[in-house]
């Protein structure tokens, strides 16, 4: 039996940690995240108004800020989350998404396929005859990589290394695996290379796995720094997915 996804699973791996300098400490009002606080830290530090003359919370500090368009104070927060459940077509998207983001995805070269889980499209799901045409089509493109794997093990028998011998039977084998088989990926990004990503791919126009694991990761940065992510507001798209707007275009 196949495994198949038909969410993006999203965790969140890591979140900035403020440390601030006594020297220079900034007299900030209101409850706030680390990342929240270094934004307001870095912005603060330009013109040397740490005694915060204006009296602003954290909150209405970062909403002038989204309002001005002075996004480079974000670039100092980083959050890394850990994608999960989506198909390799979407990592080819979501990889060119280059400044400021860093990545790390499972190799199809050294991991065995041989249990492979599949992601299916959303435009797929609920339509009952496609959905047993596609898992056929997917059931039967991972036949022929376990196949093609069993042959090419045996093809390089003369290969002593064992881990070496596998690699080279799964690199060939792998070129018959679709699109959708299910990948994993590490993903770290500052705040600013987020909020151009996800305003990009939680548009009506984005394509729909990508843009539900947009969805995802908004409403896990949303949680952790709502004063750097609140501006974001999802609806229900015609399509009958989730899209997203944001209040400050591509700060």
């Amino acid at each position: 039996m196949l495994t198949i996804y038909r969410e993006p699973v999203i965790t969140l791996l890591a979140r900035p940690q403020f440390l601030e300098p006594e020297h220079l400490a900034v007299q900030q009002k209101g409850e706030a995240s680390d990342a929240e606080r270094l934004a307001e830290f870095a912005g603060r530090l330009c013109y040397m108004s740490q005694h915060n003359p204006a009296g602003r919370t954290t909150a209405e500090y970062l909403g002038n800020i989204l309002k001005q368009g002075h996004g480079s104070v974000f670039e100092h927060a980083t959050y890394v989350l850990l994608f999960e459940g989506v198909s390799r077509s979407l990592t080819h998207e979501l990889v060119r998404h280059r400044a400021g983001f860093g990545y790390s995805q499972l190799s199809q070269r050294y991991v065995d396929e041989g249990r492979a889980a599949f992601v299916m499209p959303p435009a797929i799901q609920g339509n009952l005859a496609l959905e047993q045409a596609w898992e056929e089509q997917v059931a039967s493109a991972h036949a022929a990589y376990v196949h093609a794997v069993d042959g090419l093990m045996a093809q390089y028998s003369w290969v002593e290394d064992k881990i070496h011998r596998r690699k080279m039977a799964r690199e060939a084998a792998r070129s018959v695996l679709p699109n959708a088989t299910e990948t994993k990926i590490v993903v770290s990004g500052n705040v600013r290379a987020w909020r151009t990503m996800l305003e990009l791919r939680l548009g009506e126009g984005a394509e729909r796995e990508i843009r539900r694991a947009a969805v995802g990761a908004l409403e896990v940065l949303r949680g952790e720094a709502p004063a750097l992510f609140g501006d974001f507001e999802l609806y229900q798209a015609p399509d009958g997915e989730m899209a997203g707007r944001v209040g400050f275009h591509k700060v």
